[in-house]
């Protein structure tokens, strides 16, 4: 197999003994050296119907797995929704549980919001990073096995870092780290349910009905995700965990947890981090997603509520959309 020859990506998750498998057939050292040839099938996999620039990441978890993020556009959305490839990468480890990134290759340079994002890792300066749209990465002359594909710290491409060092004590958990938020929802009345999420989002009377036709099972499957992605959610900053949980056509649920950069604005929205879970779990088109809950703390400074309806109307105009406090 030469450098031109494309390995084959279709998951978003690759074992470590599948990794293994591959990088040895390769006759490749490592499975380090395994991740830069995964980036342009990775590409394949992103969603850029916008830009058409397809962007794709490959990680190595410190369990050993290889993980895969990509980025993600909404078309008739602002462009501060997507999702940049690097974000679906982080998420996509805290969805499957992994406790640290160790290295990644990307097809081009992580762009400043990424860098920053990067920085609610613990230990983000030892994070290495290859980007393979450089020319350079790799000398095409050499058979693969001789080929050391040239990482780099993350402190070179951010080399003054603003980060939760500036803002948290040591003893704060950061992305990747377990959280307990210690959330609970009220009483079930229909005090602390929104009544105007109880309708779509679209306000159409006949939604997309699940396979299974249970509602009442389905609201409690997606009510408990929700909360329990918002009690993982990454929210030191505003103090304001949430979490959602997406519903599709066949009753699988997938959630995302909100998380927050010392930044700001590189935060990811629990909606959209949900998005990844569906997308890296194989949910296909948008109009699969039939139902949603948000999980928020009652009159909290940062609401999720009116973003999740205004993103999921767009993508999936059909979608059941409830919030609980």
């Amino acid at each position: 197999m030469n450098h031109h020859d494309q390995l084959t990506v279709t998951q978003f998750v690759i074992e470590p003994s599948d990794a293994e498998s591959i990088a040895q057939s390769l006759n490749l050292p490592s499975v380090l050296h395994l991740l830069p040839h995964l980036v342009p099938s990775a590409q394949s996999l992103a969603r850029p119907p916008i830009s058409n620039y397809h962007v794709g990441a490959v990680g190595l978890g410190s369990d050993g797995r290889i993980f895969v993020g990509v980025n993600v556009e909404f078309p008739g959305l602002p462009l501060h929704h997507s999702v940049h490839a690097e974000q679906f990468l982080l998420t996509n480890l805290a969805v499957h549980r992994c406790p640290r990134l160790l290295s990644l290759a990307v097809s081009a340079a992580p762009c400043g919001h990424c860098r920053q994002f990067f920085q609610e890792l613990r230990h983000s300066s030892s994070l290495q990073i290859l980007v393979t749209g450089e020319e350079n990465w790799v000398d095409n002359t050499q058979p693969l096995e001789h080929v050391s594909p040239d990482f780099k710290p993350l402190t070179d491409f951010l080399p003054n870092p603003f980060g939760p060092h500036d803002l948290l004590d040591q003893e704060t958990p950061l992305l990747l780290e377990n959280h307990a938020n210690g959330l609970d929802l009220l009483p079930p009345d229909d005090a602390h349910i929104d009544l105007n999420s109880i309708n779509l989002t679209n306000g159409d009377e006949d939604p997309c009905k699940l396979s299974n036709g249970n509602y009442e099972t389905s609201e409690s499957l997606l009510e408990e995700a929700a909360l329990e992605a918002a009690n993982n959610a990454h929210a030191p900053y505003s103090g304001c965990p949430s979490g959602v949980a997406l519903m599709d056509c066949q009753g699988k649920v997938y959630k995302g947890s909100y998380v927050e950069s010392a930044a700001y604005n590189p935060s990811l929205g629990p909606v959209q981090a949900a998005l990844v879970a569906y997308i890296a779990g194989g949910g296909g088109g948008y109009e699969r997603i039939v139902a949603a809950a948000v999980v928020e703390m009652e009159g909290s400074k940062v609401r999720q509520e009116d973003t999740a309806r205004m993103l999921l109307k767009v993508i999936s105009p059909k979608c059941k959309l409830r919030v609980y406090y």
